[in-house]
């Protein structure tokens, strides 16, 4: 399965940006889709997730009211809504599919398969 991300791009604090991931082959009603962010030299971050059996959403706190994750179904994708930017959510996102447990929803390593990341830059 290849997930394909699109929609960053360069903007200034407080601004808006949607992001978006499509994932090649039809998505089946156990797996998670998850965004993931890396700043340069820095660990992956969960950002948020969504779990397409239920619709479940979970956020990290850093972006928590300011970030949305919503699917669209008929076309595998999952849209991230990212408003109010800061230039700390300056990074390169990546979407993820796996099936973790709830417990390490959070954790990249339960992620099999990754998108090739889209730049998110955030000037102050």
């Amino acid at each position: 399965v290849q997930q394909v991300a699109t929609g960053g791009g360069l903007v200034q604090t407080g601004a808006s940006l949607r992001i978006s991931c499509t994932t090649s082959e039809r998505t089946s009603s156990g797996i998670t889709l998850a965004w993931f962010r890396q700043a340069p030299g820095e660990e992956h971050e969960f950002v948020a997730a969504f779990r397409w059996n239920g619709g479940h959403t979970y956020y990290a706190d850093s972006v928590k009211g300011r970030f949305t994750i919503s699917r669209d179904n008929s076309r595998s994708t999952v849209t991230l809504q990212m408003n109010s930017l800061e230039p700390e959510d300056t990074a390169t996102y990546y979407c993820a599919e796996g099936r973790p447990i709830l417990s390490a929803i959070r954790l990249s390593r339960m992620y099999t398969s990754w998108g090739q990341g889209t730049e998110v830059n955030v000037s102050s």
